[in-house]
């Protein structure tokens, strides 16, 4: 799957992608109570084209600028009128060597 191939509102079987760019991460108060640790990055695919990608709580710390990760089982979500990555409930990142 490449990054031209997402759509709002859907599911990533797999992509693969270059870390390009990591924020700070942030913690943000959960809808029912609690808090959680965010992150933004950018992702770009072997064809240059980027997707912004939403790391949660440990995931953060898997993940650096320069690497490149395979995400399985995410989430396609639109926020701001930009599509973003998650791996979501369910889905996973990994680091690729």
């Amino acid at each position: 799957m490449k990054v031209s191939d997402l759509k709002a509102n859907s599911n990533v079987d797999e992509i693969v992608l270059k870390i390009i760019e990591k924020k700070e991460p942030r913690e943000i108060t959960k809808r029912f109570g609690g808090t959680a640790r965010v992150c933004d990055l950018v992702g770009e695919d072997e064809d240059g084209n980027t997707v912004q990608i939403t790391l949660w709580n440990d995931e953060i710390e898997k993940v650096d600028v320069n690497e490149v990760v395979k995400i399985k089982d995410g989430w396609v979500k639109e926020w701001n009128n930009q599509l973003q990555i998650s791996t979501g409930r369910s889905g996973r990142i990994e680091k690729v060597e």
